[in-house]
């Protein structure tokens, strides 16, 4: 179901100005808030803040990345408003706010599909972010290194940096099918750990207990998307019957609880509430079938605000159920 799907991680490494920076405790809204305004500045021939109706919207790179629409003849999800965006941007994990002069900030940055190709605008855009300057009072940085992480191994290698300064063309990107040649195990009970705050929906209303069902049903439904419209091919599979047999699996431990969170929208210049589930939960019943998507679904995240971190998990390796002694950091 998955073997096509191909996606890349690279660790993007800023160094604080001599003012240093001053960031909110969680990081991932104003990384991919300024990510955007400098992505658009450098691309953005008519100098419009909104892409409706320019003439150029359907060959720019901006629109691809940052506000995918479906096209006319897309054969599925054409009534979506807005497609899963083809990107990940992984915060730092601890709720440091303020790093001093010449201190490293590190995040992750996560490409599927077709914009693997894009890299270099990723990387023109975050150079241009330096003029702009990041968090309160807008303070400068420096670019100071990328590199291409592959998430089964561990590889890393520098894809832009000293002494040059230029780009290098290494991707390290993985497939599913390199996903699946991974060996697992602990399929009739696994522990999840949500790492970041994990908005699922469920009859249109965000849940507080992940049941395992809703996980699977927003899993399908972010992966296919991101299938179809950053790879161009669609995932054939029984979803109804997946959600049906989903539905017998159990929770056995639930240590998860619901933690408030808030970003402001200059698009809509307005406060918006994103909370999320995070914590520790263990599913025991029939799994095997389902290992794959979960599998994929740690580097993918899962329900909404993943461009901003959310949603990410991770399996809890134990010693009885261990299912990826290999799994990257986040």
């Amino acid at each position: 179901m998955i073997e096509k799907f191909k996606l890349a991680k690279y660790e993007v490494m800023f160094k604080a100005g001599s003012d240093g920076l001053i960031l909110p405790p969680y990081k991932g809204s104003t990384l991919r808030g300024g990510f955007g305004n400098a992505f658009q500045r450098i691309v953005c021939a008519q100098r419009r803040r909104s892409c409706t109706g320019c003439l150029l919207k359907t060959s720019c790179p901006y629109v691809y990345i940052f506000e995918t629409t479906p096209t006319p003849e897309a054969k599925v999800l054409r009534n979506y408003e807005a497609i899963a965006r083809p990107f990940i941007i992984e915060p730092p994990l601890d709720s440091r706010t303020h790093y001093g002069p010449g201190e490293l900030l590190v995040f992750n940055l996560i490409i599927i599909g077709k914009a693997i190709d894009y890299l270099p605008y990723f990387i023109v855009s975050f150079k241009e972010l330096e003029k702009l300057g990041m968090g309160k009072g807008r303070k400068g940085f420096e670019l100071h290194e990328i590199r291409a992480v592959n998430v089964l191994t561990g590889q890393k290698e520098a894809v832009y940096g000293s002494p040059d300064y230029m780009i290098k063309p290494l991707k390290l990107q993985i497939t599913g099918a390199d996903i699946l040649s991974r060996p697992s195990a602990g399929r009739d009970q696994i522990s999840l750990i949500f790492k970041t705050m994990t908005r699922l929906k469920f009859a249109n209303e965000f849940v507080e207990k992940i049941e395992f069902h809703v996980l699977i049903r927003n899993l399908l439904r972010r992966i296919s998307s991101l299938a179809y419209f950053h790879h161009n091919w669609e995932i054939e599979a029984d979803f109804s019957g997946l959600i049906e047999r989903a539905a017998k699996v159990e929770i056995i431990k639930d240590n998860t609880h619901w933690v408030d969170w808030e970003r402001y929208s200059s698009r809509q210049d307005n406060r918006i509430n994103l909370g999320g589930v995070v914590g520790e939960v263990t599913y025991s019943g029939d799994l095997a079938e389902f290992m794959s998507l979960l599998q994929l679904g740690q580097y993918t995240h899962v329900g909404k605000g993943a461009v901003f971190g959310m949603g990410g998990y991770e399996f809890l390796v134990e010693k009885s159920h261990l299912f990826s002694s290999n799994q990257s950091s986040s």
